[in-house]
């Protein structure tokens, strides 16, 4: 099985990143960021999209080439839905309303950047990866009750139920802190557990 390295372009759509392509986003982490693009810098779809392609790098290298030995070829490998994912979820979507004492002030933080929240929240799991998140009902109308639902893939060995409440309780976590969203559950189904090979296979 071939383990990609860039996600195919027509996964992304250049007007959600500002003009770019996945493939200038993936050679500019290649490169380090180095030297600056203030335009892939300053947009939120491409920040997005980077944070997700750097997660999915960390988390995934050493899963696929376990997955490269050990497995048959799959006709589509659950990391090509995660990149898919990813770049839908660099949309920025609808926007989600943060209250103020100003009655003037107009504060809110997009859809896209709250799935962004939702992601860091799986980061601080060991061995498990997000694959698809969405948010359900209306986000835009404040008190209204949601739903997040999210979908994993956890390490063989883990505690799928346990590994969830952990799961849930980040996210919940995040999003009181950075959102004003009334989450009413957090719905969240395991689709997939990988291995890793012991240090002394590798």
């Amino acid at each position: 099985m071939s383990i990609p390295h860039d996600p195919p372009p027509t996964s992304w759509e250049p007007e959600d990143l500002d003009g770019h392509t996945i493939e200038e986003l993936s050679a500019y982490l290649d490169s380090g960021r180095s030297p600056a693009d203030p335009s892939i810098d300053s947009s939120p779809g491409c920040q997005l999209a980077l944070a997700s392609l750097q997660r999915l790098r960390r988390l995934a290298g050493s899963l696929l080439e376990t997955q490269a030995t050990s497995e048959p070829e799959p006709e589509e490998s659950w990391v090509a839905g995660i990149v898919r994912n990813i770049s839908r979820e660099a949309r920025a979507g609808r926007t989600i309303p943060i209250a103020h004492p100003d009655a003037a002030a107009d504060l809110g933080i997009t859809e896209g950047s709250v799935r962004g929240l939702i992601r860091a929240a799986g980061d601080t799991i060991d061995g498990l990866i997000i694959g698809r998140c969405r948010l359900e009902g209306d986000v835009t109308t404040p008190g209204t009750p949601i739903t997040v639902t999210v979908d994993a893939t956890v390490g063989w060995g883990a505690s799928i139920p346990e590994t969830t409440a952990r799961l849930r309780a980040a996210i919940a976590d995040s999003l009181a802190r950075h959102t004003d969203l009334d989450v009413a559950a957090i719905d969240i189904t395991v689709t997939d557990v990988h291995t890793e090979r012991a240090e002394d296979e590798r």
